[in-house]
């Protein structure tokens, strides 16, 4: 409580000396057309930096998050209080949730909520789970699945998150998995793997950001040069295999495998979610078939979105599809074919379906105040031009650098994307640059852009304040502040690879060569990190 009130007394403080010192030091702009006076300058990365460090030290990411909205609100309005908070109101929160793309992002994680409550009141869950107790017999064959599973869905990042929740979280709590470590497997399965697959809302985000190319075909050609995507698919894998963690998710796997305890610190948003009780007459197929009709519908409904049935081709229509329409229409389609089993096969009377749904809403309230917070959040560094500072660095620098460009590309997409907490942005700003620069150079060209997505990727996956890692929080039923903290020391290690990695891509410009070097690196760092980290199983 103590440190509460002390949290509450710095951040008061810190908002009052930020006002005070905007209104002398950044001047008004013109009423007509209103610029800030710290537009496209450092200033303008400060608001979401303030967030994380405040939601990494005060584990509190609501407050933290609400505190980076209100000082990127006052360096907008250099000092003018009323114009700060109309800011902050009028074009951060409300803005975000008027957005028709934002509406379907939230109206898909409502109805994938009602789908899991669903699942459970019918026992679907719960019979899964009794087979697949029959069938994985240990912690690392639960750990395994959660891969394979987040392999095979690659259509869409939060498509990923929440169904492989979903599905394994009672599998895994099954084995003493902590629930960290089940966060970590679902989000370095979900934007690391769709990133890597052609056919995909990210492959179509990417697709449409290379101008005067074939977006696809350079999707393709750069799948091998993304080695961020690459190696952390790897790294996951060994860990696993080898049985070795380290860092703050080694405490939280011991806590559970000795103390039977998946969360650590007590910290358990979700848990009134798992109040709700269960049908123990169920059946696999009130899982699966539910689930399988989600990704058809969800399949159609991207498709659909893509102009497939107004004669486009199937990959064409993936890359110009509108995943939050598509997946609101199919998440909603799929949702009236687990209710209509239900009701047919008499697991479930049709006033309880409808029970279930509004308690799939309330299942959804923390993941949807995170990613409201974290849109607005966007929306203020958006006003204040991060997206052109970062763009003017580039275009100044760039030249020159040839060989060095892909790692510097990396890392400057690593920093965007974790201080803004969006992929696709970051592949919108740097991924025209990379085609400027090397238009003469077909394969540079082609490994700055995988480095712009790993870069990206990379970014997104360690931010407190992406939406991927809000969803695979949700997904896992995890604390968000455990789930960025146990996560980040396994992103580093990656990043840090996928950095030398690009070094030597820039020099070889060899697939092979570099990859391989890539590849062998990560293994000889699983391989000290087994000789010298005894696993959460030998303790």
């Amino acid at each position: 409580m103590r440190n509460r009130r002390n949290f509450l007394s710095v951040a008061t403080l810190l908002i009052a000396i930020l006002i005070m010192t905007t209104a002398t030091v950044f001047a008004e702009g013109d009423a007509a057309e209103y610029t800030p006076a710290v537009y496209a300058t450092f200033w303008a990365l400060v608001p979401p930096v303030v967030a994380i460090v405040l939601a990494l030290i005060t584990k509190e990411v609501y407050s933290s998050l609400l505190i980076g909205i209100i000082v990127g609100g006052v360096f907008y309005a250099g000092g003018n209080f009323e114009l700060a908070i109309t800011h902050v109101f009028s074009d951060g929160i409300i803005s975000v949730l008027s957005d028709s793309y934002n509406v379907g992002i939230l109206i898909f994680l409502v109805i994938l909520g009602a789908m899991v409550s669903l699942m459970n009141r019918a026992g679907g869950s719960a019979a899964f789970g009794v087979w697949a107790g029959k069938h994985i017999k240990t912690r690392v064959g639960a750990q395994l699945t959660t891969i394979l599973l987040g392999c095979l869905i690659f259509i869409d990042d939060y498509f990923n998150c929440l169904t492989v929740g979903s599905v394994m979280r009672p599998i895994t709590d099954r084995h003493n998995v902590s629930r960290a470590k089940l966060a970590y497997l679902i989000d370095a399965t979900a934007a690391p793997v769709c990133i890597i697959a052609p056919i995909s809302s990210w492959a179509a985000a990417v697709t449409g950001f290379v101008p005067g190319e074939d977006g696809l075909s350079v999707f393709i050609q750069a799948i091998p040069y993304n080695f961020y995507a690459l190696l952390t698919i790897l790294m996951m894998l060994g860990l696993v295999m080898f049985k070795v963690d380290y860092g703050p998710m080694k405490e939280h796997e011991i806590n559970a495998v000795k103390n039977g305890d998946l969360f650590t610190t007590g910290a358990m948003p979700y848990a009134y979610t798992d109040e709700e009780k269960e049908n123990t007459d169920g059946h696999v197929i009130d899982l699966l078939i539910p689930i399988f009709s989600l990704i058809v519908f969800c399949v159609i409904g991207m498709i659909y979105t893509g102009g497939f049935f107004s004669g486009e081709s199937f990959a064409s229509s993936f890359s110009n599809a509108d995943a939050s329409l598509g997946l609101s229409l199919g998440s909603f389609f799929a949702l009236v074919v687990t209710i209509l089993l239900y009701v047919f096969r008499r697991v479930l009377s049709f006033k309880k379906c409808m029970e279930c749904i509004p308690e799939g809403f309330k299942s959804m309230v923390p993941a949807i105040m995170i990613l409201t917070f974290a849109w607005a959040l966007k929306a203020m560094t958006d006003s204040l031009g991060a997206a052109v500072f970062v763009e003017g660095i580039m275009k100044t620098y760039a030249q020159g650098l040839s060989n060095f460009l892909p790692a510097i590309i990396f890392v400057v997409g690593c920093f965007l994307a974790f201080a803004t907490g969006t992929s696709w942005g970051t592949f919108g700003i740097l991924i025209p640059i990379v085609v400027g620069v090397f238009s003469n150079d077909h394969t540079m060209m082609i490994i700055s852009i995988s480095a712009c997505m790993a870069g990206a990727v990379c970014g997104d996956h360690c931010s407190p304040i992406s939406d991927t890692t809000i969803m695979a929080s949700a997904g896992s039923q995890s604390d968000h502040v455990n789930h960025v903290s146990t996560q980040l020391p396994y992103a580093m290690s990656a990043a840090a690879i996928s950095f030398v990695t690009y070094l030597v891509a820039g020099f070889t410009k060899s697939a092979v060569i570099s990859l391989g070097f890539g590849i062998i690196a990560m293994l000889a760092f699983l391989m000290f990190l087994k000789m010298n980290h005894q696993s959460a199983d030998e303790l």
